[in-house]
């Protein structure tokens, strides 16, 4: 129910970030522009379920070799182990049912070099910065115990994409691609991990001497975006020119 309320306000979203490019791509008409518009939705596998809205311009000039993509997507992601996360955020407590969900908000910008792939002339080799909001909830029903995860990375990725034409504006879009997210420092509680180890409040391993954890723990126990593999599909839509 919670995933189903979360995806009717995601889509709403979505929906008004295409309506606002299609309102900026009309309002650029009166500049006579040469450029060339277009908005995209695509849904799939992003390591979890993920959706993500998209707008690219291009034709810049002839010598220019890319179309440039802004993107901005969501993708429910398993948060982790939650009794780990629970020891290495807390405490050594035991008690209570859990429960997780995880979330990652993450922000694209895309070259999109045309080339003919698996024999579709229509196809692009892309690449570019990624930057991600990740959060991870773990709750222990009974336990008394609701607490967040997060983090914020840097990541790079690359895609390779098949467009299809379907009507004269209106293209089927087939994603196949990977993004990887740099480490980053992960905070829950008030306790945090850092990639150097200038960690805050680290808690203590009972099962290991009592020794403090450390972000290699933290990393293990909470799966922040790192490796992100994509297969996803959607639609493309040509908005016009500004001539």
């Amino acid at each position: 129910m919670f995933a189903g309320i979360k995806t009717k306000r995601l889509l709403a979203v979505l929906t008004m970030i295409i309506t606002g490019f299609m309102s900026m791509v009309y309002g650029q008409e009166k500049t006579k522009s040469p450029l060339k518009y277009s908005a995209g939705i695509i849904n799939g596998y992003n390591r979890g379920y993920g959706i993500q809205a998209n707008f690219t311009v291009y034709d810049f000039k002839e010598e220019f070799p890319f179309k440039l993509r802004f993107g901005i997507g969501y993708t429910f992601l398993n948060p982790g182990d939650a009794a780990d996360a629970r020891r290495i955020f807390i405490n050594n407590a035991t008690n209570g049912v859990p429960e997780k969900k995880g979330r990652s908000f993450d922000y694209r910008l895309d070259f999109l070099m045309p080339r003919t792939i698996f024999g579709v002339n229509n196809s692009y080799l892309v690449f570019g910065p990624r930057y991600s909001t990740f959060n991870g909830n773990f709750k222990y029903v009974g336990g008394n115990e609701d607490f967040d995860v997060r983090s914020k990375q840097w990541g790079v990725g690359g895609d390779i994409e098949n467009h299809f034409k379907m009507m004269q504006n209106l293209e089927f879009v087939i994603v196949l691609g990977l993004d990887f997210y740099f480490p980053a420092t992960l905070s829950g509680h008030d306790t945090s991990y850092s990639p150097d180890n200038d960690n805050v409040n680290p808690n203590d391993d009972n099962q290991n001497d009592n020794i403090l954890f450390r972000y290699k723990d933290a990393n293990r126990a909470i799966k922040q975006p790192m490796f992100m593999p994509r297969a996803m599909f959607g639609v493309n839509f040509k908005l016009g020119t500004g001539k």
